[in-house]
Parts: structure tokens; C-alpha cells; sequence
């Protein structure tokens, strides 16, 4: 019998060490990453802010991609972070490395204390209290002008030394470096977390609730802890944003901001991991270029490049590519045969 259980669990497990392993895309993806400080260092300060909001865009991903979790109030969560680690650094804590743990640690804490709100209830119901729970936020970081600023934003940061070594330049290249390491630290965390069991038992409560509670997982405190863990990347996200721009804007915590997410996220593809840089990127480079095209009326041609991609590039950019690489496959087979 033993023999027997070890012999039908195998396929099982080489499925699972076939999904873990690191594919050559991937590989070329971070390296092409790694490759921008070279190729493009005028652009580092913009680049920054690309895998800024991707980082951001990863941990929503998370939650709506792979748990189902709906959200309109992530920007919550990046927040929280941006303006403990602002506030770290105004009053004498500009270590980044650890300033960027404590930002983190107040975010995660914010997402696991209110996760027994949000998680109650239909998937309305979970849009409108994370809804609630980020204009909440706005107001009070509006109305505590002492603390944040209000809406003049939080100045007077000023950040120290990486490593006791290596200075925030006006070029952003440390930035570049410091963001492109944490970025690849989080993600690397997250793919170990979704390719393992963990991940796969997400997926089943993403598709029917019922029937994982029937097979035994523990669907609440699932839920309950990658809420939590996205809320740490959302906050690492937002530490970083104000370590590198040395500078917290109130706008960290509106409306808008998880919109845009949002909108990033089905712009790359939901539950693919990387769907959130990709789309980060699309989104952040059609808006400079639309901008300088007509800085009044961009916003109606990012509307027609949604609308299009919605339509017609079902699960986004990654989706769409995938849809060709098997398109591509059934034509080689056939020209062989």
C-alpha cells in the first residue's frame, strides 16, 4: 500500500517541481531588467517608478488574481507605507533598508487587522468596505496636517546612505539598483508562495468556495494571509516610492491610485505574476506618450486603448501572447506534418 501512495503521489509531485522551476523567459526577463540601468541611464528615475507601481501591481495581483479578493482600496496599504517610512526618515531614521522593514511590518499589520472586515461577506460587499477603508485613510492623512502635511504632502525627507555607502543620486541610479533588488526579492517570494500548494489551494477558493471548504482548506486563514502578505508588498511598494523621490504626496492614498492599478492589472493579465510589471509599464509609457501627444485629451485615447485590449486581448498582454504562442505551435506542427 505504501509503494502504491508513493507511486500515485509522484506525478503530483514532478508537476509541482515542473511548475517551481525558473523558465529561460523568466530568467530573460530580469536580466532585460538588470540591462536598462545600462541601456537607458538618462531614464532611470522613469524606469524607477515603473517597477515601483509593477511591485505594487504584484501584490494586487495576488489578491484579485489568484484569491479573488475585489478590491477599490489598495492604495490603502501603499499609503500606510509611504508615509511610515516618510515619517522614519523626517524624524531621524533614514536608515532605507530598515526604515523599508518597518514600513512593511505597519502595512501588513493595517491589512491583517482589517482583513476580518473586507473578508466578510459577497464580492460587493468586500468592494465597498475596501472603498471605505481608503477614503478613510485619505481624510485622515487630509485632516492630520501636522503629521502627513495634508495636502501640501510630507516634506523634509531625506534619506541615508544604502549600506553606509551608496547615495540617492538626482540621476537615479543607486535607486534604480535598490528598487530593482527589492522588487526581485518580493517577486521571488511570491512565485515560491503561488507555485507551491498554497498557491494552488488560492486558486481553488478563487473558483468555487464551497467546494474548497468541502476538500478541507482552511479558506478563511488562506485568505486572511495573503491579504496580509499583499498588503506588506503594497507597503513596501509605497516605502519605496518615498524613499526614492523623498517625498509623500497625499495622492498615495486616493481613489485614483488603485484605479489605475486596476487598470494596469487587466492591461498585462490577472494571476500570471508578471501581468502587473507588464502591464505597469504599458500603462505608465501610453501615458507619457499620450500625454506629450495631447496633454488635454489622453485620457480618451488610454479609454479606446483599454476598451480594445479588453475586447480583443482577453487575460491582457501575457494572454494575448500566450494565444499566439499556441497559435504559432498548431501552425509548426501542421507545416510539418
Amino acid at each position: 500500500m505504501k509503494i502504491e501512495s508513493r507511486t500515485s503521489t509522484a506525478p503530483h509531485l514532478a508537476a509541482l517541481q515542473q511548475r517551481e522551476r525558473w523558465k529561460p523567459i523568466e530568467i530573460g526577463f530580469w536580466l532585460a531588467l538588470a540591462g536598462v540601468f545600462f541601456a537607458f541611464p538618462t531614464s532611470l528615475v522613469f524606469a524607477t517608478q515603473i517597477l515601483i507601481t509593477g511591485l505594487f501591481a504584484l501584490s494586487l495581483d495576488l489578491i484579485l488574481g489568484y484569491a479573488g479578493i475585489v478590491t477599490l482600496g489598495h492604495a490603502a496599504f501603499f499609503g500606510v507605507g509611504a508615509y511610515v517610512a516618510g515619517l522614519l526618515a523626517k524624524y531621524g531614521w533614514q536608515e532605507p533598508l530598515t526604515g523599508l522593514v518597518v514600513a512593511g511590518t505597519a502595512a501588513a499589520l493595517v491589512g491583517y487587522l482589517t482583513s476580518f472586515i473586507v473578508l466578510r461577506g459577497s464580492d460587493l460587499t468586500r468592494l465597498m468596505i475596501t472603498l471605505g477603508i481608503g477614503l478613510l485613510l485619505y481624510e485622515l492623512a487630509n485632516r492630520a496636517t501636522a503629521i502627513t502635511g495634508g495636502v501640501d504632502g510630507l516634506q523634509g525627507v531625506e534619506m541615508g546612505k544604502l549600506f553606509g555607502i551608496f547615495k540617492f543620486d538626482l540621476y537615479g541610479k543607486t535607486a534604480y539598483v535598490y528598487v530593482l533588488g527589492v522588487s526581485f526579492l518580493m517577486f521571488v517570494l511570491a512565485r515560491a508562495l503561488m507555485h507551491a500548494p498554497y498557491g494552488l489551494s488560492l486558486r481553488s477558493i478563487r473558483e468555487n468556495q464551497t467546494r474548497a471548504l468541502a476538500i478541507g482548506i482552511p479558506v478563511g486563514a488562506r485568505l486572511t494571509s495573503i491579504y496580509t502578505f499583499a498588503a506588506l508588498i503594497a507597503g513596501v511598494a509605497g516605502a519605496l516610492l518615498t524613499q526614492t523621490t523623498q517625498f509623500v504626496g497625499i495622492d498615495v492614498l486616493s481613489f485614483q491610485r488603485s484605479a489605475d492599478l486596476l487598470i494596469m492589472l487587466i492591461i498585462g493579465g490577472a494571476a500570471t505574476l508578471y501581468g502587473g510589471f507588464i502591464g505597469a509599464a504599458a500603462f505608465l509609457l501610453a501615458q507619457d506618450r499620450l500625454a506629450d501627444l495631447n496633454a488635454q485629451y489622453w485620457l480618451f485615447w488610454l479609454g479606446i486603448l483599454l476598451i480594445v485590449m479588453t475586447l480583443y486581448l482577453r487575460g491582457g498582454i501575457l494572454g494575448g501572447l500566450a494565444r499566439l504562442a499556441i497559435l504559432f505551435d498548431r501552425w509548426r506542427k501542421g507545416a510539418r506534418a
